[in-house]
């Protein structure tokens, strides 16, 4: 089936929930990092609640790492229906994605980080890829944020970025001005075509790349790459204290 958002994608969203978290030790001994709260709420929540406030109800999260926590987590949610992929060995974010493919059916489909909370702007940013959304042209779209918006985010940069909105990296010098953060719209063709099981979707993003496919749309909003204890700490201070995420620090 289509999403209410759109007729050209999947009504079923992925949401990435299997990594690790070891820069986030020591809170992720324990406890997933997409379980650690950002302003109060579990940052795989975050991500779910995107997709729900955009009409999106069904959702498939691959689960590994304390796996167990985040399925008993997910079955408490009442307003979506939530497809789990477990992990025996981790996949990594492309393989864990390849793996769940069958879910989605031929159309392209959402694809969500459940560790990199953003706060959109006037309009969501799910609503605002699936409207720029052009299969004629694009295989995949990025949200991606300006490096100077990007909290946690460094200052190297992943992508340059054309006034038609293609997304290029090959031989870019440093520091790129755009960061790609946090959802994804994708054609399943794309991981049809990469034999590997086990393999980052950095190797997705190249594909499309090499076809002059590769989109990025810019968040308007802001947005926290939680990475480290300090990250999460500074990240809720932020909000606490009503000053947001606006521009990131040099």
């Amino acid at each position: 089936m289509t999403s209410p958002l759109s007729p050209f994608l999947s009504d079923t969203a992925m949401v990435l929930a299997a990594g690790f978290g070891k820069r986030m030790q020591p809170l992720t001994l324990q406890t997933p990092k997409p379980l650690l709260k950002v302003g109060g709420k579990p940052m795989l929540d975050h991500a779910l609640d995107h997709l729900r406030d955009v009409g999106i109800k069904r959702a498939v999260v691959n689960t590994h790492y304390l796996g167990d926590q985040i399925a008993v987590h997910c079955a408490q949610r009442t307003d979506m229906e939530i497809i789990l992929s477990p992990e025996e060995e981790i996949l990594e974010t492309g393989g864990g994605v390849k793996k769940a493919l069958e879910n989605f059916g031929d159309n392209p489909f959402f694809v969500l980080s459940a560790d990199l909370p953003w706060i959109d702007g006037a309009v969501p940013a799910l609503q605002r890829m699936a409207e720029a959304w052009d299969p004629a042209k694009m295989d995949q779209l990025l949200l991606v944020a300006p490096l100077s918006k990007a909290h946690g985010c460094g200052t190297k940069g992943d992508f340059m970025r054309e006034e038609d909105g293609r997304l290029w990296r090959k031989d870019a010098p440093y520091p790129r001005p755009y960061v790609f953060f946090a959802a994804q719209i994708v054609k399943p063709q794309l991981y049809y075509d990469i034999d590997e099981t086990v393999f980052s979707n950095n190797l997705v993003f190249d594909l499309a790349e090499s076809r002059d496919r590769l989109y990025g749309l810019v968040l308007d909003g802001s947005c926290y790459h939680v990475g480290t204890p300090q990250d999460l700490f500074e990240a809720n201070r932020l909000l606490e204290s009503g000053k947001g995420w606006g521009e990131a620090p040099e």
